[in-house]
């Protein structure tokens, strides 16, 4: 089955975090914190993604808070921070939610997000991720991490199911 066919099932979306929604850089200053820099492209698209209803958790072995907050205010309400085994928090938030895993779109970009795109419904990666994750996905975005590769998928998804559409907010993601 196609990829293009599986995005009209698709009502659950997981991502990591560094190379996905950032370009894999770590900004460290003096006193040691880390900056990462996001997309504002994708905050609006993972907006418009909960504000419809569907389910979006994000799991990442880094571990700042700025983060978190960040993805909180666009309506991410699972973020998994500081995780060393993601597939079994993958498996975690499908249970506890009562997810179907075939409804279910990873993103990820490395060597930690491979047992993840092994068993997720429609796996896919953005277009710099490393070789050995590029050679398992069925979907490869024309973005780069930190440069639209979330909101390609989720606009792809929301295409195929009618729903991608322009809504006036007052609210600034």
């Amino acid at each position: 089955m196609s990829y293009k066919t599986k995005l009209k099932s698709i009502k659950n979306f997981v991502f990591d975090v560094d190379g996905v929604f950032t370009d894999g850089s770590i900004t460290v200053d003096i006193n040691g914190n880390e900056l990462r820099q996001f997309s504002t492209r994708d905050g609006i698209a993972v907006k418009l993604a909960t504000d419809l209803g569907y389910n979006i958790c994000v799991i990442s072995g880094g571990n700042n808070e700025g983060v978190r907050k960040r993805l909180n205010r666009l309506g991410v309400k699972e973020v998994f921070l500081g995780v060393d085994n993601k597939k079994m928090i993958y498996n975690e938030f499908l249970d506890k939610h009562n997810l179907n895993n075939s409804e279910t779109v990873f993103m990820g970009d490395d060597l930690p997000d491979i047992t993840i795109l092994q068993v997720c419904g429609l796996s896919s990666c953005p277009n710099d991720a490393c070789p050995e994750v590029r050679s398992i996905v069925e979907y490869i975005s024309i973005k780069n991490g930190g440069m639209g590769c979330v909101r390609d998928i989720i606009e792809q998804t929301l295409k195929a199911q009618g729903k991608w559409k322009l809504k006036e907010t007052s609210k600034n993601i």
